[in-house]
């Protein structure tokens, strides 16, 4: 796949420094005669992205100039060509993009082509931490046992990628055991300013990216340019094509005040995330400014940015300034690196300086903020500490918490009630990464443990960190003990909990559970608590700073008021509570400053930790071609590839698969947990010899499409209007009117000739980025979701397997429509849908008693394929198939 020559046309190439060149944004703009001063900063950033990639054809002097206009009506209608310097994944979704590669391998031999043309052409790290899970807890062997667990369950899919580490020159794996994606791009991988040849000179540039995980923005902190996209998106980016997107929407957040004595970063991002998503920035890159910014370290940046999905937003960026700098010191880049980053953000107007000036700008102040939680099953769904009882009461009253009683604190060998909390896990690296967290939460188990208290026997406690920094850090703070003696100990480096991978709960929880119908809660420093992510048996999911998890951990019951009932009582039969143990801020700053050193961070990212054996005797295909085994139920060959020329074939008689209401995640889609035995996807495991204690979760069968097809729509909590009774993967056959799984009718509509359509209300797909969610909803033989709005990654998904995403008017919902799920639908023209914007006619056709057609109406409704190159995804049958014709054509 050659690129077109680069062009210079405005000559604005400059010296930095001896020996390294850039594009000079200055320059630009003095050529244009245009003032971009007070531009945001991250357009400033996809300008020189621009200038620095003109070639005439995909990026063109039209193209450049218009966004220098910015916010001129010209700029912001403008479709640009953005090119990322590198692209980043973790192996939940990493895995079955290389499973795709080596099918191209395969077809391009099939074409009788070198199949060395698929072969990644920007630098692509792999991190390996989504596939350990927390079997072992509670134990100082726990991380041993967990991570030689992984290692035989996920030998197969490992073996892949011990064969493209060997065949793909661009790719760089992180191996298991050290640490979650986002966390080690922020610590090690992250350049913020990076200097590549070009030309016969070394230039200078912004970091940039795309992430193939929703979490991706964290590393904006550092004012990386990045979002996160799906596999299905980050093929074209891997053979350095670029991503078309419109000129962004940049929504200004400016933050005033300094926080409150006690309250934590998870408190800010929690009450941001809901202030947010009120203000509707959804897939507007959302840019922070104001004085608050003093009072925010990178870390806390970090925690922010990371949590942009969870507020609907391509990105959360920070703009360049001293605290990004100190912190490239502390871990550890070298000083050349950071004094590039300074001469070169002053340069070019990147470093933080004057507000710029935005389209829309907002303003919070985080002086407001109070101890906070997130749940019971939305992270913008924001409560105050003390009203956490009432909010959980008020959730499951339906299901007979409402009038529960707030137990025993002092009783741990009482029978299980409402709102006893079950899992209580310090996990994620939006939490973990930020140091002053972790150190809190291990001074408060300190004290804590101190005083006599412990974690309650019926809780599931664990710590998975996301990166070797923290552990280091906790040890050399003198902290660890404290935690372990909690059931805090160290069990992986990895997303575990926050990437449903709890585990099974304690001996005899879940059976209490199911034997009387409880509602119980779970605890976790994550960004997200959807229904059915954290656990099966967890109804209810919070999500809060690490010292409260470790304090609900001690509670044991989401019922109890942390702000006024007592943790315990003391030696002395004294009562503790939380403001007996909170450490103090000076006290926490103080423990950090001596703790956290460079030192730390320049040992974890030296060399990866040593896993022996177990990984390095991993068997792998050797050769440019994959083979494929026959038998394997973890890895098989993706059908992607196939035929698929019908993609702008007519929809005509479509049937509703599943009608869904607003809010609707790509984990109620393509769960990511256990699989249980009684789904389809465990028959087709069980059937195929495999033992239920050996189904694993659906992140590990990921690679294997017969298991994930199964899996669509196959949520434990999805709720699907055709079957308002029932809750899970079900739906209703038309016209028999029979009630089976959404697997089954997808396949009796399928050998009836005849395409399904999934009609949702409003956020359709929020939540993670992953590719299943639109290749599993193609798979079941869906040709269009129709949603009230989209959630940007999932919207991008449905082009990339050319799906076609039609969105309802204003003034028009499933509900106004009156759906029954006894309609068909047409869709007659293709070519419309494929025209960015466009209303498309689509005939609704309802049956009646004496006829079966019935009436027909006329609906208008708008294409969400939102650029020309979406266009050509989906008449080529999707990216894959679309990227296998470029890459056969160079």
């Amino acid at each position: 796949m050659s690129a077109p020559a680069m062009h210079d046309s405005f000559d604005v190439v400059r010296s930095l420094s001896e020996g390294v060149w850039f594009y000079s944004l200055p320059a630009l703009a003095q050529a244009l005669g245009v003032h971009i001063d007070r531009v945001p900063v991250s357009l400033k950033v996809l300008l020189e992205n621009l200038a620095r990639h003109e070639d005439g054809v995909t990026v063109t002097r039209e193209d450049i100039a218009a966004v220098a206009l910015w916010p001129d009506p010209v700029a912001l209608d403008r479709e640009v060509a953005f090119h990322p310097g590198r692209v980043l994944m973790p192996d939940s979704s990493g895995v079955p993009l290389l499973i795709d590669l080596a099918a191209m391998r395969e077809a391009m031999v099939e074409r009788g082509l070198d199949p060395h043309r698929v072969d990644p052409l920007v630098r692509t790290d792999l991190v390996i931490d989504h596939s350990v899970r927390a079997d072992f807890t509670g134990r100082p062997d726990a991380f041993a046992l967990n991570l030689s667990s992984e290692l035989e369950r996920n030998r197969e899919r490992y073996g892949v990628v011990k064969w493209a580490m060997a065949e793909f020159r661009n790719l760089h794996v992180v191996p298991p055991g050290n640490g979650i994606v986002h966390q080690v791009n922020i610590e090690h991988f992250a350049e913020v300013v990076a200097c590549r040849e070009k030309g016969g000179r070394t230039i200078a540039f912004p970091d940039t990216l795309v992430g193939m995980d929703s979490h991706t923005p964290m590393v904006n902190a550092l004012g990386v340019f990045g979002w996160g996209v799906g596999g299905i998106e980050a093929a074209t980016a891997m053979f350095g094509q670029p991503v078309g997107l419109p000129t962004p929407r940049v929504v200004g957040c400016r933050l005033t005040g300094q926080p409150r004595p006690g309250v934590m970063c998870t408190d800010i991002v929690l009450a941001l995330t809901q202030f947010l998503r009120r203000a509707d920035v959804l897939a507007a890159v959302v840019e922070f400014c104001g004085p608050a910014l003093d009072h925010l370290t990178l870390p806390d940046r970090a925690t922010i940015a990371n949590m942009a999905a969870e507020f609907g937003a391509t990105m959360g960026f920070f703009p360049i300034d001293q605290e990004t700098l100190r912190y490239l010191r502390q871990t550890g880049r070298p000083a050349a690196q950071v004094e590039l980053v300074e001469r070169y953000a002053k340069a070019q107007g990147l470093w933080r300086a004057d507000e710029p000036d935005f389209q829309t700008l907002l303003e919070f102040d985080i002086s407001r903020v109070e101890a906070s939680l997130a749940g019971p099953s939305r992270p913008e769904n924001l409560v105050p500490l003390s009203q956490a009882p009432q909010r959980f009461r008020e959730a499951y009253s339906s299901r007979g918490a409402g009038e529960a009683q707030t137990p025993d604190v002092a009783s741990t060998s009482r029978p299980l009630e409402h709102g006893d909390i079950v899992i209580a896990s310090i996990a994620s690296c939006t939490n973990t990464a930020n140091p002053y967290q972790v150190i809190a939460a291990g001074l408060l188990a300190r004290n804590a443990v101190a005083k006599g208290l412990r974690a309650k026997p019926w809780v599931k406690t664990s710590f998975s960190p996301g990166s070797r920094v923290v552990p280091a850090m906790l040890d050399k703070a003198g902290l660890s003990e404290a935690l372990d003696a909690l059931g805090f100990q160290v069990i992986g480096f990895g997303c575990m909990a926050c990437g449903s991978g709890s585990g099974s709960l304690l001996e005899g929880v879940a059976e209490q559970i199911a034997a009387r119908d409880l509602v119980a809660a779970g605890l976790i420093s994550s960004n997200r608590n959807f229904d059915g992510r954290l656990n099966a048996c967890v109804r209810g999911t919070f999500l809060a700073s690490p010292p409260l998890v470790v304090a609900y951990a001690i509670a044991g019951s989401i019922l109890h008021d942390l702000t006024r009932d007592k943790l315990g009582d003391g030696p002395e039969g004294q009562p503790i509570s939380l403001s007996d143990i909170w450490p103090a801020d000076a006290e926490i700053q103080d423990c950090l400053d001596r703790a956290l050193t460079q030192d730390l961070f320049q040992t974890a990212y030296r060399a990866p930790a040593d896993l022996g054996s177990e990984w390095s005797d991993i068997p792998y295909s050797a050769g440019p071609v994959y083979a494929w085994n026959p038998t394997s139920m973890f890895v098989r060959r993706p059908p992607f590839l196939s035929d698929r020329d019908g993609a702008g074939a007519p929809i005509l008689g479509a049937r509703i698969l599943l009608l869904l209401g607003d809010d609707v995640t790509t984990d109620h889609i393509s769960p990511g947990s256990a699989i249980p035995a009684d789904t389809e996807a465990g028959a087709y495991l069980a059937e195929h010899g495999v033992a239920p204690q050996k189904f694993g979760t659906y992140v590990g069968r990921r690679a294997n499409h017969e298991v994930m097809m199964r899996g669509t729509f196959a949520n434990i909590r999805l709720r699907n209007e055709l079957v308002p009774e029932r809750e899970g993967g079900f739906t209703r056959h038309q016209p028999s009117g029979e009630v089976t799984t959404v697997f089954r009718a997808a396949e009796r509509y399928r050998a009836e000739g005849r395409p399904a359509i999934v009609i949702a209300g409003r956020n359709y797909g929020c939540g993670s980025s992953r590719d299943w969610a639109a290749k599993g909803t193609s798979m079941l033989g869906v040709r269009a979701v129709i949603a009230e709005s989209f959630e940007r990654i999932h919207r991008s998904n449905l082009v990339g397997m050319g799906v076609l995403p039609l969105q309802f008017p204003p003034g028009i919902t499933r509900r106004s429509l009156h759906l029954t799920g006894d309609e068909t639908f047409d869709i007659p023209d293709i070519s419309r849908a494929l025209q960015p914007g466009a209303m498309v006619p689509v005939s609704m056709n309802r049956a009646t008693l004496n006829h079966a057609s019935g009436a027909s109406e006329i609906i208008e409704l708008i294409s969400r394929v939102d650029t020309r190159r979406e266009a050509e995804w989906v008449r080529s049958g999707g990216v894959l198939c679309y990227v296998l014709k470029e890459l056969a054509a160079a």
